[in-house]
């Protein structure tokens, strides 16, 4: 008898190795076909500068092809709703930046969001801080913010335009807060990125943009378009005559700069954790190190809780404001 029971417990010991080793097996496996790195940005912006040199080095350390797929539109919302619906299996992820959260808290506010910010995205990592600055046209007679506002208060004939990426980004929310705090009037017009809305400052066609350095530091650097202000707590290394908007008298337009990866909620932990392993690995490489800095980024390369935190200390930072501005 006790030789039966044996046999039992032996059969029944392979009959679980057969179940497991196939679920071991394709737990490893990941990934074993191509990622999709949502850009939600026309090609050349910095947030498609930055997911490229990233989506490279994860190609190379993977063993499958990490692709960029530029989903440019509202601020960058159109891109994140098709991340956010996307199957959470590791194979669709976003690189996505400042402008995230307060898009969001606009088109909530709207009530024409197309996903739950709270709990459609799973953030994977901070990859990159970029400090994020005001630019305009050259042939804008104001070096900074605080010269701009005298301008336009004292000649009340000019009638200027502020260009963003759309309802709700970064760039129209700053540009409304800045309106309100200088006393001034300027026109918004939206475009579906940055670099289109550069293209317009440098033909002098739009006076007022922004975005992050790395899509206008070339341009900064050769005096073809100019730096009014950096939102962030200090100035700018290798840039150090760039005011931040505190020393200018504006501490509302403090803000600043990164660009992350997120995948859809209810993504397994075990993906985003390697997810977020081969990230902080391609920041962390010598070559990616030295593009960064050429493009004025840092990487970083945080924790997933981190990059949730960010996403919600912003949106916290800005919520007042937008619900103020009654942003459409």
């Amino acid at each position: 008898m006790r030789s039966v029971s044996l046999n039992l417990k032996r059969v029944f010991t392979v009959i679980a190795l057969a179940f497991a080793l196939p679920l071991s097996a394709f737990a490893q496996a990941y990934p074993s076909k191509p990622i999709k790195m949502i850009v939600p940005f026309p090609a050349g912006g910095t947030t498609d500068i930055v997911a490229r040199i990233i989506a490279q080095k994860m190609t190379e350390s993977m063993g499958q092809p990490v692709t960029v797929d530029n989903r440019g539109g509202a601020g960058g919302n159109i891109g994140a709703d098709l991340m956010a619906k996307a199957a959470p299996d590791g194979y669709t992820i976003m690189m996505h930046n400042l402008s995230f959260p307060l898009a969001a808290v606009a088109q909530a506010l709207a009530n024409r969001a197309p996903f739950n910010v709270d709990t459609d995205f799973a953030g994977v990592s901070i990859a990159v801080y970029v400090p994020f600055i005001w630019t305009a046209s050259p042939n804008v007679p104001a070096k900074d913010l605080k010269e701009l506002a005298n301008l336009l208060k004292s000649n009340k004939s000019l009638q200027y335009n502020y260009g963003s990426t759309g309802p709700g980004s970064t760039m129209h929310v700053l540009g409304e807060a800045y309106k309100k705090d200088a006393g001034i009037s300027m026109e918004h017009i939206p475009f579906k990125g940055a670099a289109p809305l550069k293209q317009e400052l440098l033909a002098g066609r739009l006076q007022i943009g922004g975005d992050q350095l790395s899509s206008s530091l070339a341009e900064v650097k050769a005096g073809t378009l100019k730096a009014l202000a950096t939102t962030a707590s200090k100035r700018i290394e290798g840039l150090p005559n760039i005011p931040t908007v505190k020393e200018l008298g504006y501490p509302n337009l403090e803000l600043e700069g990164w660009n992350g990866v997120f995948a859809p909620a209810k993504t397994p932990k075990d993906i985003i954790d390697r997810l977020n392993k081969e990230i902080v690995a391609a920041v962390k490489h010598p070559d990616v190190v030295k593009r960064l800095n050429e493009l004025g980024a840092e990487g970083v390369g945080s924790t997933p809780a981190a990059q949730d935190a960010m996403l919600r200390k912003q949106m916290d930072q800005f919520r007042a404001i937008i619900r103020e501005m009654k942003l459409e």
